[in-house]
């Protein structure tokens, strides 16, 4: 009989190794490697169980019908080429974000902080979805807990095209942590799609390692993984976020699933963002926006008119910007407050923003431009509780900054757009267009952006005053006088 075989596997990346390493080679952490006991047999024991599990009963239908155990080349010109009709999720930010719905045989991870949402935006989904046999399991929550959620779900649709359910019938609950009794419970209902809540929480009995654990996930996704692609049964899994904001597990599981979407967001905000960090089906620069409230999420189809507000009129350090997340403009504000340091260390804090960007627009406004910031405390924040990474953000960080400084409020109706160089040049930016556009359409009056994006740009189509500037002293001068 053959001997169980010791591996190391990196808790961060997913690396193995056949002895223990302090520092990963391939990520770089410290001591993330733990001991794995690996069966001889592994790495087909789950996935035989569960194909067991479901020819029960002549279920072989259910992975497709392919009676053949073995694979054979297949000449590449010989392969149909056409795409397959996608599952419309009747949530259009979803949809966005997926690519334009989720392929049949799919497997998806959502993930997301504890609290953030993914449990109530998945049951949001399928309640939308009265069409199709979905199967929930939950390893966390009670048949009755789930109960209380979709009736105040269903009664709160906040989506004026909501369609009423016909009494929840179509989802089936079932609270289990066993992947092998999950599986019977796909033989029985046979449902059109399954849903995994979550897959921290699942285990199997071919691995003797606690729910969690990097063995379990790995088995659990890999059994998932290939009962999704010979059933054509797409899988949504949801995934929790640990300390270190990475999804918990190792990184295999993000390899071995075909989407990976986060939910992500502060708490204490209302609006939530919907990300897709991996897609084989499509864009990984779509974006989705919600706003969370009482009956559920709302779709936010417009995010500029939610994020903007007429209460910073007449303030210093609040600069409006021109950005695009994904392939979607939407204006942001960006708020400053500059004070003399308390201490003596200043401070430099930032908000839905990156800390070390700041720290570099900082050097270049005291360098290039000739403000003294060395002894003033600056803080930052994105309004709304968004975190915005469009490299345009730098020109209204910079006059935020400026304006807290000086005291000035920024008139209103002005916007603005542009990257900054260390050079203190300012940078032409990606999809100029669509960011004036978007200012025009909400009524701004004028708008700062990089003189070289003017080349193959007609800014007389917009009914809005363009600026366009080379450095940054330019645009200072531009708005403050």
């Amino acid at each position: 009989m053959a001997k169980d075989k010791i591996v190391y596997v990196c808790s961060n990346c997913g690396q193995e190794s056949s002895r223990w390493i302090g520092k990963c080679p391939n990520c770089g952490q410290w001591n993330t490697f733990k001991e794995l006991h690996i069966a001889a047999d592994t790495g087909t024991n789950a996935a035989h169980n569960a194909a067991m599990t479901l020819r029960h009963g002549g279920a072989a239908s259910m992975f497709g019908g392919n009676s053949s155990p073995h694979n054979h080349p297949v000449n590449l010109k010989s392969i149909s080429a056409k795409d397959e009709p996608r599952i419309d999720m009747h949530d259009t930010e979803l949809n966005r974000v997926l690519g334009g719905g989720l392929v049949p045989g799919s497997i998806t991870l959502l993930g997301g902080e504890p609290g953030i949402g993914k449990s109530t935006l998945t049951l949001q989904t399928i309640l939308h979805m009265p069409e199709k046999q979905v199967l929930y399991v939950s390893g966390e929550e009670s048949a009755h807990q789930i109960k209380l959620r979709a009736d105040r779900l269903s009664k709160g649709l906040v989506d004026d095209s909501a369609a009423e359910t016909d009494g929840l019938s179509n989802i089936s609950v079932l609270c289990e942590t066993s992947l092998e009794k999950i599986f019977s419970a796909i033989q029985e209902l046979k449902p059109d799609i399954v849903v995994i809540d979550s897959i921290q929480t699942i285990a199997t009995d071919a691995v003797e390692s606690s729910p969690g654990s990097i063995a379990q996930v790995r088995e659990c996704a890999s059994s998932l993984l290939r009962f999704a692609k010979t059933s054509g049964v797409p899988v949504l899994l949801i995934g929790h976020i640990n300390k270190e904001g990475t999804l918990a597990g190792p990184k295999i599981l993000e390899h071995i699933v075909d989407t990976v979407i986060q939910f992500e967001g502060d708490q204490h905000y209302m609006y939530r963002i919907l990300r897709s960090m991996k897609n084989r089906f499509g864009s990984t620069s779509e974006l989705g926006i919600y706003e969370m409230m009482q009956g559920g999420l709302r779709q936010v189809s417009n995010p500029s008119e939610l994020l903007l507000t007429d209460e910073h009129a007449g303030l210093s350090g609040v600069a409006i910007s021109s950005a695009i997340e994904g392939v979607r403009p939407f204006l942001v504000e960006t708020q400053a407050l500059v004070a003399s340091a308390a201490y003596g260390t200043p401070q430099r804090s930032a908000t839905g923003f990156d800390q070390r960007r700041l720290n570099m627009l900082l050097a270049v406004l005291e360098r290039r431009v000739g403000f003294k910031l060395l002894q003033k405390d600056v803080f930052l924040n994105i309004a709304g509780g968004l975190r915005v990474t469009d490299m345009a953000m730098d020109l209204s960080v910079i006059a935020a900054v400026l304006s807290s400084n000086v005291d000035t409020p920024i008139e209103p109706g002005w916007c603005m757009c542009g990257e900054v160089g260390l050079s203190g040049e300012v940078r032409p930016v990606d999809r100029i267009a669509q960011r004036v556009a978007e200012a025009a359409k909400l009524g701004f009056s004028d708008i700062i952006l990089p003189a070289y994006n003017l080349k193959g740009f007609n800014p007389h189509k917009y009914p809005i005053n363009v600026h366009p500037v080379r450095k940054v002293e330019e645009a200072l001068r531009a708005l403050f006088g």
